[in-house]
């Protein structure tokens, strides 16, 4: 196995250009998209959703990493939270999701088993879950605005999918 893999070097970087493509995505939502309502979801926002991908990590990061240390970011609440808001609280969610990652390298490549867990614990199923849990929340939100009436530009769409750019862009 390569060094960066053993270290967890790898899948920290994976890590962090995939929650750079999430905020990308939130920097580019429109703002006027935040406070409408998902077609057939009366009670659910734009902006429930995209706070969800935050308050998912730090359940996760709770159940796996609290009782080893790793600080849990508090959550966000999803009827109030404004874009930049969003965004710093999503910076500190990925740096407790890095930690668990870390924990489970230093564990010898698992993390914790939880009490309650639909992933194996190596920490590639780990990074996995996490990757696919926010993309599919990413196409949720271009979809829903595609749906709402304020398609994304093709420049932003785009941007979901440049990847070694956004690995670049690292904050």
């Amino acid at each position: 196995m390569p060094g960066d893999l053993k270290d967890g070097q790898a899948l920290i970087a994976a890590w962090r250009t995939s929650h750079r493509v999430t905020v990308y995505l939130v920097e580019n939502l429109p703002p006027e998209l935040w406070s409408r309502n998902v077609p057939g979801h009366p009670r659910r926002t734009v902006r429930m959703i995209a706070a969800h991908i935050h308050n998912a990590r730090c359940m996760w990061i709770k159940m796996l990493g609290a009782r080893h240390g790793i600080v849990v970011p508090r959550s966000v609440d999803g009827h109030l939270v404004r874009p930049s808001e969003l965004t710093r609280a999503l910076a500190r969610s990925s740096e407790g999701i890095i930690r668990v990652i870390r924990l489970g390298v230093a564990r010898g490549g698992a993390v914790p088993r939880a009490a309650w867990q639909n992933f194996p614990t190596d920490v590639v199923h780990f990074l996995s879950y996490f990757v696919a849990h926010e993309a599919h929340h990413r196409g949720q939100l271009c979809m829903l605005a595609r749906q709402l009436g304020h398609r994304l530009p093709p420049g932003v769409t785009a941007g979901l999918w440049q990847w070694k750019k956004r690995a670049r862009e690292h904050r």
